[in-house]
């Protein structure tokens, strides 16, 4: 099965807010989909759905060839999910928890291969499984549902702002991690807002706005639609050839270096005009998914319609659903 997770024309109404308007995801087997927007588009509304938490108002959504509405006990044997925002039971110890959440999903939670796992996981994130829930940080709680959706193998992992609350050591073991289980086979949802972080892992990326996908695809065929940096040390050279030139753009002289952008599908009409100022010092810097991401929130507007709710579909500052949730209301 190539396609394992796929959404078409979905809806979710709140009362009279829509959090997700025609929705079309579609996230293909063995590779790590990134999937983009600001708190309030709709990236947490969709992971309530397809991980059966939530009933869509119209259209569908399959996982793994299931209804994740009426197939979610099935569906959750078969996949693993981290929440942004962990709560855990405070007089279990992380172990403990972590034991529980495994046998939930069906996993071998006395097996000998999940011990070594967790135990190799706990070190591998510098956490003490012995304390009781009330005593972690936010940091910790979050390696508590990581280390519970990576000690048992999973066909799919579905990863909410994963890296919420860990150090910058935390994260890049995190994502040491999250490649091992793709070469293993495993596919990966991973929503985020953390541009370095899906630059870093992801094969292919959706961004959202308003609840629906306004543009995707690989990293390279998204970023012909920025402009790359150049700069290098003026010297008092000529520019005026430069200026000409109608891949340039925002020519400028700034601390002794001449400075400009360019489309980057259209680099290569620049580096003959470079070669032959014989420029020195030149650097050039592609541009990053905040530039994309930027193109689709950079106006106040953006996420107008989701004010009245939080990323979660509920009112804000209401009550945030425990890390195993509660179906959705439909």
């Amino acid at each position: 099965m190539n396609t394992v997770i796929q959404t078409v024309g979905l809806h979710k109404n709140f009362g009279k807010v829509r959090a997700l308007d025609g929705l079309d995801l579609d996230v293909r087997a063995g590779e790590i989909h990134g999937f983009l927007g600001p708190n309030g588009a709709g990236k947490s509304t969709t992971l309530r759905i397809l991980l059966g938490l939530a009933k869509a108002t119209s259209g569908s959504a399959t996982v793994l060839g299931m209804d994740p509405w009426t197939q979610a006990v099935e569906l959750h044997r078969r996949l693993a999910y981290v929440p942004g925002d962990v709560r855990l039971w405070p007089n279990l110890s992380g172990g403990e928890t972590i034991d529980l959440l495994s046998r939930l999903r069906g996993g071998t939670a006395d097996g000998a291969a999940y011990r070594r796992s967790k135990d190799r996981l706990c070190q591998a994130f510098d956490f003490d499984p012995a304390k009781k829930g009330r005593a972690y940080s936010k940091g910790n709680r979050q390696k508590v549902a990581l280390i519970a959706a990576l000690a048992t193998d999973a066909e799919l992992y579905l990863l909410d702002e994963p890296t919420s609350g860990l150090d910058p050591l935390m994260e890049e073991v995190f994502r040491r991690e999250l490649l091992a289980v793709v070469e293993r086979g495993a596919t990966v949802l991973l929503s985020s807002h953390i541009l370095t972080e899906v630059e870093v892992l992801c094969h292919r990326v959706s961004i959202i706005r308003a609840g629906r996908i306004v543009d995707g695809g690989t990293l390279d065929s998204l970023r012909h639609l920025t402009r790359t940096e150049i700069s290098f040390a003026a010297d008092g050279l000529d520019t005026a050839s430069l200026a000409r030139l109608g891949a340039v753009h925002d020519l400028t002289f700034d601390a002794g270096r001449v400075k400009f952008s360019a489309e980057s599908d259209r680099v290569a009409e620049v580096l003959p005009a470079l070669g032959a100022l014989a420029v020195q010092g030149l650097t050039i810097t592609p541009p990053s998914l905040e530039e994309l991401f930027l193109r689709h929130y950079g106006d106040p507007a953006a996420g107008a319609e989701s004010g009245a709710l939080d990323d979660d579909g509920d009112h804000r500052h209401g009550a945030r659903r425990h890390l195993l949730g509660a179906r959705g209301r439909g």
